[in-house]
């Protein structure tokens, strides 16, 4: 099947996270109290832990005949709480600190409400107000770590880096802390003059392989912070080979460049460029193009605090743990607020979390000089996209496009738009605009192609569709997404059905687990009427994606050829349920009534 959804926009789409409260919810005990001649309502919450502590709250209400007093306000701690639950679960961190503060000023013993407030206000930015519950939630659990690092980035905030120092130094090394602790720690210690305490502070992490890179990294700025300019090279040089790891790689490149040593640098980040096939480094190779000075790496030790934040947030995001690299992030940002990449971290993880209007409001603080200010301005107009404010998208893509005659990416995003819209025609014109940009089209051009010919497919230009394909594939022969698309394309018309057959099956060999390819590949064997061997893959296919009707009616089919008809009206009954576009309920309808029609000789598809 055609995948039509694929963009190439270069954002990562997730699924909105399912909102459910199954957590331990505080036992509210509620109950209403009419008093004779004062019309009043009291609400009894009952602690957490189950003690016989109270807090009552007595607000104007309902008098016993029913009718309503002015200035009725009914406070529940336990609704505020659920509010705040169901909020947080749907990542509006904002709102949910603010349900959430409300039920902790009517229940405020209580520890759970508390500690829910805290990571809402912490998600949501909300440092300040985060810190005065840390120190609660502190004092009841010392090991309470994220509590306690909110605490360390207040002090630090306040420059009071001894009591950050002892704090560091004391908190239990578990979980996280384990690499936390000494990264955050080494940092302390320098802003204390304390060199040599600061690196002791980083042999904690020698042990550990995975943050080798990290540790030398850290060693190298600290080094450079006291003026040891030699050592700190050292450190950076060795942090640097075989790293991954592009901001290790920019730690050393920016040291260069601040040394004078310009070709050097360039050389680095070509070489990591062409090694990860990554345009991550362009705006720092245009900035060196130019000889433009490079903004501080870290320019005190408090940015120092903030870049150990950034790395583990980076490192959280790439392994899924979403809410924590944002806490994270957050924390970095406090520490150093106009901190790019931070920004542009922390917006990608609140598009995974689908907050949209969080991201773009990041996005529109990242300095303008910034090299990396060009891919937050494509992500701020890909949000507004995805907001359905597509005017105010394609207005901000056309500035930039305007703005930069040498850059294509704006042009792509707005066909890329246009057809997710289904206008293909303005699609094609605004591929056609980035391709005349583009001038000689290379390997990497195949998705710009592969783009426009599902473009020019869609508006029933099979002709011009056709040729892009063959020429993505003449770009690059094995890429799956091609290789599906015109091999499914030409089963769906009838023809080249061996070659339709062969690509596609080199398509299921590269991305086996892909629905949309496996159910092209059944459509092909369907076609070639090896029905068995057709409904075993469409069965795979719809356990692939479920929830997809082309490949449900698919399956139908397949079915009622093989003799399971029951099995096969089932399959169609679903498909409609799936809302299968237009021209194809009719077909299904008709199925359903009729069943298949015995295959006459030459027709291919029924």
């Amino acid at each position: 099947m055609k995948n039509f959804k694929i963009l190439f926009s270069g954002r990562r789409s997730l699924p909105n996270a399912k909102v459910g409260v199954k957590s331990r919810i505080p036992s509210f005990g509620v109950r209403l109290v009419a008093v004779p001649l004062i019309a009043s309502l009291t609400f009894v919450s009952a602690c957490v832990d189950g003690s016989d502590s109270s807090k009552i709250v007595t607000v104007d209400g309902p008098d016993p005949a029913g009718h309503t007093l002015p200035g009725v306000q009914l406070v529940s701690a336990s609704g505020k709480y659920l509010a705040g639950r169901y909020a947080r679960r749907s990542r509006d961190f904002g709102t949910a600190a603010d349900y959430l503060s409300d039920a902790l000023s009517i229940d405020a013993s209580n520890y759970e409400i508390r500690r829910q407030t805290f990571f809402a206000l912490v998600s949501g930015g909300r440092m300040a107000e985060a810190a005065v519950l840390a120190k609660e939630i502190v004092a009841t659990d010392k090991g309470a770590a994220v509590a306690n690092l909110s605490l360390v980035v207040e002090d630090a905030f306040a420059s009071r880096f001894e009591a950050a120092a002892k704090r560091l130094d004391t908190m239990p090394r578990r979980g996280m802390s384990t690499f936390v602790s000494p990264l955050l720690l080494a940092w302390a210690k320098a802003a204390l003059d304390d060199t040599e305490g600061a690196i002791k502070s980083l042999d904690a992490l020698k042990k550990i392989a995975s943050f080798a890179a990290l540790r030398h990294m850290h060693v190298g700025l600290i080094y450079e912070q006291a003026g040891k300019i030699a050592l700190a090279e050292q450190a950076l040089k060795k942090a640097s080979k075989g790293t991954a790891s592009i901001r290790v790689v920019m730690g050393f490149g920016n040291f260069l460049e601040r040394q004078g040593r310009l070709p050097e640098a360039e050389a680095l980040y070509k070489r990591y460029a062409a090694k990860n096939n990554s345009d991550a480094l362009e705006g720092t190779l245009e900035r060196i193009a130019v000889k433009r000075p490079p903004p501080a790496f870290v320019e005190t030790p408090k940015d120092g605090l903030a870049e150990v934040f950034f790395n583990l947030a980076g490192t959280l995001a790439q392994g899924r743990s979403s809410e924590l690299a944002l806490i994270y992030g957050r924390m970095a940002l406090r520490l150093r607020p106009d901190f790019p990449l931070a920004q542009l971290l922390l917006g990608g993880l609140l598009e995974s979390l689908s907050r949209s209007a969080d991201a773009i409001a990041l996005y529109k603080k990242v300095d303008p000089k910034s090299s990396v200010s060009w891919l937050a301005r494509l992500r701020q107009a890909s949000n507004l996209d995805e907001m359905g404010k597509t005017e105010e998208a394609i207005a901000l893509l056309e500035r930039m496009a305007a703005e930069r005659k040498d850059r294509f990416e704006p042009l792509i995003r707005i066909g890329d738009s246009h057809r997710s819209k289904k206008k293909f025609d303005d699609a094609v014109g605004a591929y056609d605009r980035a391709i005349q940009r583009v001038g000689k089209l290379e390997k990497n051009h195949w998705s710009l192609l592969y783009a426009r010919g599902i473009a020019f497919e869609r508006a029933k230009e099979w002709q011009n569709a056709e040729k892009d394909f063959l020429q993505a594939l003449e770009l690059s022969p094995e890429q799956p997404f091609v290789l599906n698309y015109l091999g499914y394309s030409w089963v769906d018309q009838g023809v080249k059905l061996g070659r339709a057959k062969k690509m596609i099956r080199r398509a299921v060999e590269l991305r086996p687990n892909d629905g949309y390819i496996v159910d092209s590949l059944g459509w092909v064997l369907y076609r070639l009427g090896d029905y068995p061997e057709a409904a075993k893959n469409l069965e795979r296919a719809v356990v692939l994606r479920p929830e997809d009707p082309t490949i449900n009616d698919h399956l139908g089919d397949a079915y009622w050829r093989v003799g399971r008809k029951f099995e096969a009206r089932f399959q169609w009954k679903r498909a409609l349920s799936l809302d299968p576009e237009k021209d194809l309920i009719p077909q299904i309808e008709e199925k359903l009534r009729d069943g298949l029609k015995k295959k006459d000789k030459g027709d291919d598809r029924s």
